[in-house]
């Protein structure tokens, strides 16, 4: 029988506890799978839809500040395919100098790595790297296995229930957000609905934009990130933005000061984003994207200008971002916070009795 002297047992339980309670703030401070994600809190509930009937939200929730980016897919990657089924990766993000992630090794032991920076190939001769550039060569099937990840740590289940099997799915079914609770922890494409006014509401003035830059009649240009004055985003208009078509994507928030009036970045420009939007057709499932991108013009940027495609498309200027359940007004304890919490009540117990 081990006997501990108290001086060695509150030390231990209190290591223990700082331990527990350290878990449990990294746990607070990150979402799934070690992919951490700046978040814009979309408010004004119930606000009325655009005069194109687009845009209208009867709920609060977040949405990514950023599109997603190479490394951020890369570990979602190494976490679901080491044998890659589902078609995650594109070839073509290694082979083309606009995609930024390569793949190595055989049939399940894949790994996936961010390109090297590109020496001297940015704007004004810069160096060009790529971890913080927006994913591109995604599907919208690419994206809802990354939701169902951020999840569930599943791709074919979480949020989305995807059935069929293969790259492009046989079916699946899409949920009303308006069900998720407040701090669930549920990660999804936005809808249009929920993209369009996160990227063209005017929060302070209750009604849309025309731009996704937070300025309600001042058309954006394409200045380099260097010169953003407050109008700015990566599009095509009298060259590329970055001088160079081979390596033409901005860093994610590279216009800092060029942001929605929620508070998120490069909703114009950059890369096209998929959303849920289902249009109807007798040729496959399509699917929404909006805002435009590098190889995009000027007018791809305002609001009534969406496009489609089949869902199974993968081009080098299509990426998305991600939204989520609002969160709780108070948080609830993680499991592992409670049982510190408890640990350090014994401790004070112990102490004073």
């Amino acid at each position: 029988m081990i006997n501990f002297s108290r001086p060695r047992f509150v030390t231990c339980i209190r290591s223990l506890a700082a331990s527990i309670l350290g878990i449990a703030l990294l746990t607070s401070s990150t979402v799934a799978n070690a992919i951490v994600i700046d978040w814009a809190t979309i408010g004004d509930a119930g606000n009325a839809a655009d005069l194109n009937g687009v845009g209208g939200v009867g709920y609060e929730y977040r949405i990514s500040k950023h599109e997603v980016t190479n490394a951020q897919y890369v570990e979602f990657l190494n976490a679901v395919a080491t044998s890659d089924p589902y078609a995650l990766y594109n070839s073509n993000m290694g082979s083309d100098t606009v995609g930024g992630i390569t793949r190595s090794g055989s049939p399940g032991s894949y790994t996936y790595s961010v390109k090297t920076t590109a020496a001297g190939q940015g704007p004004g001769g810069t160096d060009y790297a790529y971890a913080n550039k927006p994913v591109v060569y995604v599907s919208w099937y690419d994206t809802i296995r990354f939701a169902n990840w951020l999840t569930s740590g599943a791709t074919e289940s979480g949020t989305y229930t995807i059935t069929g099997g293969g790259p492009n799915a046989g079916s699946v079914t899409v949920p009303d957000h308006s069900t998720f609770a407040a701090g669930s922890e549920t990660f999804f494409l936005p809808s249009e609905d929920e993209w369009y006014k996160a990227a063209y509401y005017g929060s302070s003035v209750s009604t849309f934009y025309g731009w996704p830059t937070g300025f309600p009649g001042t058309d954006p240009n394409n200045n380099l990130p260097s010169a953003d004055t407050g109008e700015s985003a990566n599009f095509l208009d009298s060259g590329y933005t970055t001088g160079d078509s081979s390596y033409p994507l901005t860093d994610v928030g590279a216009y800092g000061l060029s942001a929605s009036d929620y508070g998120t970045f490069d909703q114009g420009g950059n890369v096209w984003e998929w959303n849920e939007k289902e249009i109807v057709s007798p040729f496959g499932n399509i699917r929404g994207l909006r805002g435009g991108s590098w190889s995009s013009g000027k007018s791809s940027l305002e609001a009534f200008s969406p496009i489609d495609a089949d869902a199974a498309t993968e081009t080098n200027d299509y990426g998305f971002r991600v939204a989520g359940s609002a969160e709780s007004a108070v948080p609830e304890p993680s499991t592992y916070a409670l049982a510190a919490i408890g640990l350090l009540g014994l401790l004070a117990y112990r102490r004073f009795r």
